[in-house]
């Protein structure tokens, strides 16, 4: 069956809820799967390297899961506006999959999670969005016909889901946050089987 990919990168968790919830959206259309995938954290001690399984959660993403997708949608906690080194890196290990094309035409969305409100969350998805540009994807935010986005005083922008984890990443995902997840991972899910056609 054909999958999208969730790939993300969560240090606290808040993220990887996230994930679940998009997944959620996509596993609801019919003839197609999620996939989650997170990524292994960096270390800036270049001797450091990290169990090739981890020790809980999803696997950790290969070349192969990002290549065969149908689409995929990409999260990461906010760092300084940016997304966080790990899945950084991971992203820059693409550069065969940009070559050979296998990511052209293919519908990716994105989202986050931040410590504040105003702590990043749009710069993070669109600079998430800028090595899917040059891979060829068709990038995909959440329209206004998600109604939640003109009323949320959390999370959630036009640009993709996010979340306000709070200071202490302890905040929960509230319903809005959840549903514009869910409907992100259906949109793209929706977009993925018209396009594979």
């Amino acid at each position: 069956m054909p999958y999208v990919l969730v790939l993300y990168y969560s240090r606290y968790g808040a993220t990887a809820k996230m994930a679940e919830h998009v997944a959620r959206g996509i596993d609801g259309v019919a003839g197609m799967e999620a996939r989650i995938r997170t990524v292994p954290p960096v270390s800036p001690m270049t001797e450091a390297t990290e169990d090739a399984i981890p020790n809980e959660g999803p696997p950790y993403a290969t070349l192969d899961d990002l290549k065969e997708c149908a689409g995929l949608v990409v999260g990461s906690p906010t760092r300084f506006g940016n997304m966080a080194a790990p899945l950084k890196y991971f992203l820059d290990t693409t550069g065969g999959i940009w070559q050979s094309g296998s990511l052209i035409g293919k519908p990716a969305g994105f989202f986050t999670s931040t410590a504040s409100l105003h702590g990043g969350q749009e710069t993070t998805l669109l600079s998430m969005m800028l090595p899917f540009i040059h891979h060829g994807a068709i990038i995909v935010g959440l329209p206004y016909s998600e109604t939640d986005l003109f009323t949320t005083t959390v999370g959630g922008t036009p640009y993709g889901p996010s979340h306000l984890a709070g200071s202490q990443s302890d905040l929960p995902t509230t319903s809005v946050e959840k549903g514009l997840c869910v409907a992100l991972g259906k949109r793209i899910a929706t977009l993925a089987l018209k396009l594979k056609d």
